[in-house]
């Protein structure tokens, strides 16, 4: 029976196939991608690819669909079931699996799903996306054969293996807020298993997100986890994404701690048995995270947004730690280097355990910048690399002092301003961060300046913020 299938183009993102069920992503197409990526595999010269799911209503459904396809192409199916991404990539390590797919929606809207891959332990991103579709277009594939699955529920060897890197002191009182996301399951045999007091908000996965969006990034999603972290007197507050890739933190005064801020915690506990090791970040961070490395002895390396991107840079480098701005947290060091939010909420208590004070204590220590949440202008998906390296170039035509790491970030004496193109929306994504308010007012003039001199006409409403 010959095979031929053509994605909906917005489906084949940078990282991800990611699209709205019913419209743009169904059955036809999770069927390709194991058609397709069971070719992958086996021209790799591998057989088992393990497959997870996240707790949206449309998942059991593309799930069991791209089963059909990777044993079509002769994969060996290790079926690891609901929970979360992370422990998807956990299993592929632990079944010494050749492949890996993982169906969620991540963050987004309960009509979306997707999926996130790995081949041969490596992030499957990029070129290699596009080239699935390709192949799924010419009918590219393997002859049909027949594979086999099989279930494996790996929650309690993941969890065990997590505890296994708990490195406490004092006990704490923590309150989790799991969003009714993946993790549900994970999550409360995790807290059942550490010490000290642990509330769980939003344990049952139920993929119409009925207590708020699970997106951590998002000051409102947290206020149901700030509320009760005042009224338990806790000492912290984990939040998690949909599909436990990202943390987001809370101290013990109710106030957000940032990506780039909670990374410092963790890169000052990693180089006292690292010294002198390269911690990553994303161009998105605080260039008070970068300083702080270096005050710690560690070497600082700005590098590009976007998950598989930091993860391939980790392993080119031997990095023990990454981080992004977003809440992506990648632990090398006893880890196995992939993104994880319930492996980074076991390392980061056991870091707040063992440091006298209080999370809010360390927050108030850092110094003191002002800075923009993440501006998105809209721009058309043919035009926003362009607007990005017209920017550059009178940048560098003015001798400005611009990395082009990832998009462009300047360096004034105000601070610094970034602009980039997101791989992922059609939109550009900008960010300033200064030590005065004067000087972020001259950040986003100059920012909008630019934009102005490539025809867009950027909109600065809700965008002063502290941190």
């Amino acid at each position: 029976m010959s095979f031929t299938h053509k994605f909906s183009p917005s489906s084949l993102r940078e990282y991800d196939i990611r699209g709205i069920v019913g419209e743009t992503l169904g059955e036809a197409d999770a069927f390709a991608i194991g058609r397709v990526f069971g070719t992958m595999v086996a021209e790799a010269g591998g057989k088992k690819v393990a497959v997870g799911r996240d707790g949206r209503l449309s998942s059991p459904m593309l799930a069991a669909a791209l089963i059909k396809g990777l044993m079509a192409s002769g994969a060996d199916v290790a079926d690891v079931g609901e929970g979360p991404t992370p422990m998807l990539y956990f299993a592929s390590f632990d079944e010494g699996a050749d492949g890996a797919v993982q169906v969620t929606g991540s963050h987004n809207p309960p009509n979306y799903n997707g999926f996130k891959m790995m081949l041969k332990g490596k992030p499957f991103f990029g070129k290699q996306i596009q080239e699935l579709g390709t192949r799924a277009a010419e009918g590219k594939v393997v002859p049909e054969t027949k594979g086999s699955v099989v279930q494996k529920n790996v929650q309690d060897t993941y969890v065990a293996r997590m505890l296994k890197d708990w490195d406490g002191a004092r006990k704490l009182n923590v309150v989790w807020d799991n969003g009714n996301g993946a993790a549900g399951d994970v999550l409360m045999k995790l807290v059942a298993k550490l010490p000290g007091k642990h509330t769980v908000l939003n344990a049952k996965i139920d993929g119409t997100f009925p207590a708020h969006h699970p997106d951590p990034t998002v000051p409102k999603n947290l206020e149901q986890l700030i509320d009760a972290v005042k009224a338990e007197g806790a000492d912290v507050g984990i939040a998690f994404d949909g599909d436990a890739d990202r943390i987001g933190l809370v101290d013990n005064e109710g106030n957000i701690l940032f990506g780039d801020q909670f990374l410092i915690l963790m890169a000052r506990d990693v180089l006292k048995t690292h010294p002198g090791a390269t911690i990553i970040a994303d161009v998105k961070a605080s260039q008070v995270l970068f300083d702080e490395v270096a005050k710690a002895g560690g070497k600082p390396l700005m590098w590009k947004t976007g998950h598989s991107l930091i993860k391939s840079k980790m392993a080119e480098l031997g990095s023990p730690l990454a981080g992004e701005m977003s809440g992506h947290i990648f632990y090398n060091d006893k880890w196995y280097g992939f993104d994880d939010a319930l492996y980074a909420a076991v390392r980061i208590l056991g870091v707040i355990s063992r440091t006298p004070g209080t999370v809010g204590e360390f927050r108030a220590s850092l110094p003191a910048v002002l800075n923009t949440p993440e501006l998105r202008f809209d721009c058309d998906e043919e035009r926003k690399f362009a607007v990005v390296a017209e920017v550059a170039a009178r940048l560098k035509d003015a001798g400005e002092q611009v990395s082009d790491t990832d998009g462009v970030r300047v360096n004034t004496k105000d601070g610094w301003w970034l602009l980039r193109a997101s791989n992922t929306q059609a939109v550009l994504v900008a960010r300033c961060e200064s030590n005065s308010a004067a000087g972020l007012n001259n950040l986003k003039a100059a920012l909008a300046s630019q934009l102005a001199a490539s025809g867009l006409a950027p909109d600065f409403s809700a965008s002063n913020a502290g941190h």
